[in-house]
């Protein structure tokens, strides 16, 4: 494994690029990389592959969006590269522009090209204002902008981010085209570090787990890992392991700290229940909402439990 920067050496970040990225956003709140060197790539893969290598110290990708849910893409990456460890996450609202070449009308537009969870995010505006369009994905927000002006694409017009006009020489033909307000893209950021940041009390751990079999009642049988040990779920979705057809792999968020002696008691009995639990990590939610869980689940009460098997097991006098 390549050797880690030495304390005083400036550190790389990789992100989805170009410049003017909701990534590069989001790494604009990741506090340690600040003042650091920020390395703008294609794709996901590329990012983590910076980050195995050795090139980059973390990378920021997306992971997930409030209007399309889980970044695909990024899931299947982290299920399938081994080593790497979410450290953290940010939060980043986001919303679009609809941009074309100087001179462009809006009646012109018939090609769109957008990144795929862009467009997923407007699709209801592009089909109310440009109803037979059709749609060039592209791979980055910004990149499906600059593709207009470097010849790399036959589309009318991009979704972008809005201030894209700093950087290109683009009109705007529509502000504010996202369908949803409201929506929120959720980031993460990753690294090879084995160090698992401190419990806040307001924390998440990211699994990803197969389960045993395909038969009546396994999936089931995972949940109840979390539910019998009073342990909230943010975000479950499944993923095609890609071996055979029918088999899945399931992404998940648990509100907890592998601290937490709920949480430690669910990763125990997931472990025995599948064949492959991939620990992503565990660190301090973006929103900072405190878990809230019943009393009968605290620390304590796993603790006394555990005590008490003890003295069974040692035939220690007990009071009960």
């Amino acid at each position: 494994m390549p050797a880690a920067p030495a304390d005083d050496a400036l550190r790389s970040y990789s992100f989805l690029g170009p410049s003017g990225t909701f990534t590069e956003v989001a790494l604009g709140q990741v506090e340690e990389a600040r003042g650091q060197i920020w390395k703008p790539v294609s794709n996901v893969g590329e990012a983590l592959g910076d980050v195995l290598e050795g090139r980059s110290t973390a990378a920021v990708i997306a992971i997930e969006n409030s209007v399309d849910g889980g970044v695909s893409v990024a899931q299947d990456a982290l299920a399938t590269m081994p080593g790497l460890r979410i450290v953290g996450e940010v939060l980043v609202p986001v919303n679009f522009v609809l941009v074309a070449r100087p001179g462009t009308r809006l009646e012109d537009v018939s090609v769109v090209n957008a990144h795929p969870v862009a467009y997923g995010q407007c699709h209801l505006w592009l089909d109310a204002k440009l109803p037979s369009h059709g749609h060039i994905p592209a791979s980055s927000n910004v990149a499906a902008a600059a593709s207009l002006l470097d010849g790399t694409s036959t589309a009318d017009a991009a979704v972008a981010p809005p201030g894209i006009v700093n950087h290109y020489d683009l009109d705007v033909l529509a502000e504010n085209i996202g369908d949803n307000p409201n929506a929120v893209t959720r980031f993460v950021v990753v690294s090879r570090s084995r160090e698992i940041p401190a419990r806040t009390g307001a924390d998440k751990t990211s699994l990803i787990v197969e389960l045993p079999n395909d038969e009546s009642g396994s999936l089931l049988g995972m949940l109840e890992q979390f539910s019998t040990r009073g342990v909230n779920l943010s975000l479950i979705e499944s993923r095609p392991i890609g071996d055979a057809l029918g088999r899945y792999r399931f992404v998940i968020d648990a509100l907890g700290h592998i601290e937490d002696e709920r949480m430690a008691d669910a990763l125990l009995g997931l472990r025995r229940f599948s064949p492959n639990v991939i620990f992503l990590g565990s660190y301090p939610s973006a929103d900072r909402t405190a878990v809230d869980y019943h009393s009968r689940y605290n620390d304590e009460v796993f603790i006394e439990a555990r005590d008490w098997l003890r003295g069974l097991l040692s035939a220690e006098p007990l009071d009960h």
